[in-house]
């Protein structure tokens, strides 16, 4: 098509297959080069839309023209939104190229951006008022003092704000064994919730609260807990200008890290511009740490509560320090359906799919989309998910997954790429609150107002670890799909950026939200949603693991627990040793002491083996020597796990490159397990 002729515009009359744009006449098509021998074969991937020229329509569409057409300009006039006007005629663009660069987020990525929303807002209408209140209320603005109050209370602090509560002393010692690890910035952010209530308390005459300093006074005697933080609390110089910008310091708080970078550069501002040389994407990497990496779902549940409760803290703390206020929104609960596939919330699917699967960690329906547009080579189909399939037909096969889903009688052979991918957008849309959580979507895009991009990534790690189960493990299926979809870049022309820009109105427009937000904000969040969409794909392997430093204050507070029980323990044994009157005999030297670690495995018929310890003994190592020795076991060598079990933490699977002898200092008191990966 040229030039001339593209600037008359064409309209978008529907989707067919090559056979079927052979048989019309009359049509004006630039299709691209068919990827089989046969030109006449056909395949989900390879169907077109069809057009026809129209003088007065603006360009819809065409994934043969996407590089050579008109783009209008995004936002010209901050006071006309294109989802207001979807149909008026924008000034055509000089002619230029789609950029391919990672790097920043330029103004022709950012039109795709407003044609999704579009695509969003036609969809919505279409299918009229199926799935419950469009516009039904899902947050809520706390009222004055009840943000800080929700806060303490999922820190698990809400004792020290409510004197009401029976008294309970193992949640007496757990609050002050938490509160024993924290790092001066993170004390700092609970002391400033804590005096926030307290002042609004007080002018709403409510009872007395305890003053925040007796709260953080350590007794004279207990100096160790805060001695162990001296080497953590603020190194010697900010950790960004000693380390390159590449490298990810998890040994230390990321708060304490902020600080550091704050006092010494105090003048240093966020850059908002997403062309700014600020933008560019590094890679990052992880400190090595010999202690193993630990990665989301290798602790287990009582650990990972804790871990969620200092991620709260630090993530505050790093906002503070960011002079970042950030007002939460309080989830509103909604009517939701009770089973389906669309419109479900995430727990609810889950906990049907799992009476099938009982492992499942992920909706069978997402798996199954995201399965189904890979297939036949479907990552290779150009504009996949930039392109919507036709809306009629999307609400049609919407309503048929719902009623043939679980019998397995859709027909899946008959669904095209294009297809699938609208309907995986629009089960992230359709879900009753959205992915990101109504709790944490503010704080979502309020990363972008991080001074840096190593900020930006903290903030994000922290914020991948408070969300829920299901919506994190659903996120990071969502990721894992779209870096194979960029990995295929090549022949579906989908970036990075691209598949960010498209992305994140899925992603952060949940029911409702476009109603209570003006055009003006619009405008601002779509760079700013698109770039956490960016990032989110760009550094998921580093996202969804658990800072070291965390790790430690859980380990921590574990210990801190045990003293006392370790005392009640001791003195039961010592009454006992009186009562008894044992005869002596000599104590054997445990193995451990003699430089040996016992390695248990009770699923399989070798049920233990003594390994000695080594400074080059690694995790993997030890599962080798396993399988080595037992020559009945059917199970693979990647299917095998290496657990540390009690001491200071309560399960923990290890990452193949842990040194052994490291972790062994660390908790000398753990056992060994060997297990079969679940």
């Amino acid at each position: 098509m040229s030039r001339q002729q593209e600037t008359q515009g064409v309209v978008l009359t529907g989707y067919h297959s090559n056979a079927e744009l052979l048989a019309q006449p009359g049509l004006s098509i630039a299709c691209p080069p068919s990827r089989e021998n046969d030109p006449q074969a056909t395949s989900r991937r390879t169907g077109h839309y069809s057009v026809q020229q129209n003088h007065s329509a603006l360009p819809e569409d065409n994934p043969s023209a996407e590089s050579q057409r008109p783009r209008p300009s995004v936002c010209s006039n901050p006071g006309s939104s294109p989802r207001r006007s979807p149909h008026t005629r924008l000034r055509p663009r000089p002619p230029c190229q789609r950029c391919n660069s990672q790097d920043s987020l330029d103004e022709l990525e950012m039109d795709d951006y407003w044609k999704e929303v579009e695509n969003i807002s036609r969809s919505a209408e279409k299918r009229g008022g199926e799935g419950g209140n469009e516009e039904e209320e899902q947050q809520k603005h706390p009222d004055e003092g009840e943000q800080e109050e929700a806060w303490l209370m999922e820190a698990g602090l809400a004792r020290l704000f409510d004197g009401s509560l029976p008294a309970d002393q193992e949640q007496e010692e757990d609050s002050a064994a938490f509160l024993s690890t924290l790092t001066r910035a993170q004390a700092a952010a609970v002391e400033r919730r804590l005096t926030l209530l307290h002042q609004t308390q007080r002018r709403c005459n409510r009872q007395h609260l305890p003053d925040v300093r007796d709260i953080f006074r350590l007794p004279e005697k207990d100096k160790e807990p805060r001695e162990v933080q001296k080497g953590s609390e603020s190194p010697p110089s900010d950790a960004s200008s000693t380390e390159p910008e590449t490298v990810m310091n998890v040994d230390v708080a990321f708060s304490e890290q902020a600080l550091s970078y704050r006092d010494n550069q105090p003048h240093r501002v966020a850059k908002m511009s997403p062309n700014s040389p600020d933008d560019k994407l590094p890679n990052f990497r992880l400190l090595k740490d010999k202690t193993g990496q630990t990665r989301v779902g290798h602790l287990s549940p009582p650990d990972m509560k804790k871990v969620r409760r200092f991620a709260l803290v630090e993530i505050t703390a790093l906002f503070d320090t960011g002079g970042i206020d950030l007002k939460a929104h309080k989830a509103v609960k909604v009517k939701t359906k009770e089973s389906g596939l669309f419109g479900v919330p995430l727990v609810t699917l889950l906990d049907q799919d799992q009476r099938r699967v009982a492992s499942t960690k992920v909706p069978f329906i997402l798996q199954r989309l995201i399965s189904h547009i890979e297939e036949d080579d479907g990552l290779d189909t150009e504009g996949l998910l930039r392109i919507s399939g036709a809306a009629t037909r999307v609400k049609s096969l919407y309503q048929e997954l719902e009623s043939c889903f679980y019998d397995g009688t859709f027909p899946w052979d008959q669904l095209k790429q294009h297809d699938a991918a609208s309907l995986l957008k629009l089960f992230i849309r359709e879900l009753p609150h959205p992915l990101l959580t109504v709790e944490y979507l503010n704080a979502f895009i309020a990363v972008n107002k991080l001074p840096t991009k190593k900020q930006q990534l903290q903030a994000l790690n922290l914020l991948v670890l408070l969300l829920p189960e299901a919506n994190r493990d659903s996120l990071k299926a969502l990721v894992e799909f779209f870096q194979r979809v960029i990995e295929h870049q090549a022949k579906n022309k989908m970036t990075l950026n691209n598949v960010s820009v498209v992305m994140a109105p899925n992603i952060f427009m949940f029911k409702g939200c476009r109603s209570k937000v003006t055009e003006q904000q619009e405008f601002s969040m779509a760079t700013g949603t698109a770039n956490i969409v960016r990032l989110l794909i760009r550094y998921q392997n580093l996202l969804w693991t658990i800072p070291k430093f965390i790790l430690t204050q859980v380990r921590q507070q574990n210990m801190e627990s045990q003293r006392k029980q370790n005392k009640e323990r001791a003195m039961r044994k010592l009454l006992k040793k009186i009562t008894d009157k044992p005869p002596d005999r000599a104590t054997p030297e445990p193995e451990s002491a003699q430089g040996f670690i016992r390695v248990q495995a009770p699923q399989f018929s070798k049920v233990s083996m003594v390994l000695q310890l080594t400074e080059d003994l690694q995790a993997a190592d030890v599962l080798t020597r396993f399988l080595s020795q037992d020559s009945a076991v059917k199970v693979k060598r990647e299917d095998l796990r290496l657990y540390e079990i009690g001491g200071n933490i309560k399960e923990r699977c290890l990452d193949r490159e842990t040194f052994m002898k490291d972790l062994f200092q660390l908790n000398p008191a753990a056992e060994w397990v060997i297990k079969a990966a679940q």
